[in-house]
């Protein structure tokens, strides 16, 4: 019997999920769209790998959960530990690129960088209030351009002269996108324009201030983009590394985090149960939190999102 450790990245536009052995290697893995439901997420990519499992010995004696929907996952699968994102990512990176200094990661809608020195992390920022030049916004000018966001790279590639655009807004930069075909750019030095408009916004406002050493990898979604990663290695003069399970990198952490912590096996079962959530506004002081209520088949199993213990509600 092998022993498994299962990671679980609920982000607001994606779901990843890693199922790893003693020695860290993937055994499976896991990627769809989220689609506003975490929940129901979560619970496909659970039906995939107990599918991949089958007829294998292998016995999940772990979870981990992170992303934005940590905590609401945590408690639906009785997470053994639940971490944020610089954590989860940066443990799961170090893994496998153990002198990595600088990760920059583009997700569907939030970028961060993370500053790692003798394998810690010493500092970090991310974008939380804007969706400018993420994987959402190159879909949405993909879309506009009618072309595939999957095809950007490539495409840019055949650029000679890129279009400038500035990405600092989505407004702004779809504004100017329209005015750049309406003077007639081609679409291939527009989409060039806008993977560096991407990489610019990015070393502009996420990471700003920040001192960007070498070596370098870059993660999410948008990594995927080769015009992005061209984009990133002109403005910062050295090549920088990708790897094809980059946006794993997060579940990949926090499954190497439960891995250490007290086992205690899976049940792939949660799948047939029904979760719900319910939002409770306490009252019973001036913070007034919203509370969130997580019921299984009806009964309450957890609530978080109070700030002190007059909030609590009890099982």
């Amino acid at each position: 019997m092998i022993k498994g450790y299962l990671g679980i990245d609920i982000g607001s536009i994606s779901t990843k999920a890693v199922i790893i052995d003693f020695n860290n290697n993937i055994l499976a893995s896991c990627y769809l769209w989220t689609e506003g439901n975490p929940i129901e997420a979560v619970k496909k990519v659970l039906e995939k790998l107990k599918a991949d499992l089958e007829n294998k010995d292998i016995k999940i004696m772990g979870v981990g959960t992170t992303g934005s929907a940590r905590k609401l996952i945590g408690s639906m699968v009785n997470a053994s530990i639940i971490k944020n994102e610089i954590t989860a990512h940066a443990i799961g990176t170090l893994s496998i690129y153990p002198e990595i200094r600088t990760i920059i990661e583009i997700g569907g809608q939030d970028s961060k960088i993370i500053l790692i020195r003798d394998g810690i992390v010493t500092d970090y920022a991310m974008n939380t209030l804007c969706a400018a030049g993420t994987g959402a916004f190159l879909s949405s000018q993909a879309k506009r351009l009618g072309v595939e966001v999957e095809d950007f790279g490539k495409i840019a590639l055949k650029s000679k002269n890129p279009a400038t655009i500035a990405a600092r807004c989505t407004v702004f930069a779809e504004s100017d996108l329209v005015h750049k075909l309406q003077t007639g750019n081609s679409k291939e030095d527009i989409i060039a324009g806008l993977c560096e408009s991407v990489a610019n916004n990015y070393l502009n406002n996420v990471a700003r201030g920040k001192k960007i050493e070498t070596p370098i990898i870059f993660q999410g979604g948008v990594s995927k983009n080769i015009g992005v990663k061209k984009a990133f290695e002109k403005l910062l003069a050295t090549d920088i590394i990708t790897d094809s399970n980059g946006h794993l990198m997060g579940a990949l952490g926090v499954a190497i985090l439960a891995k250490k912590e007290k086992e205690r096996e899976f049940d792939f079962n949660i799948i047939d149960k029904e979760f719900t959530t319910t939002a409770v506004n306490c009252g019973k002081c001036p913070n007034n939190c919203e509370i969130i209520c997580i019921k299984e088949n009806g009964k309450l199993i957890d609530s978080y999102g109070n700030r002190c213990e007059r909030g609590v509600i009890s099982k």
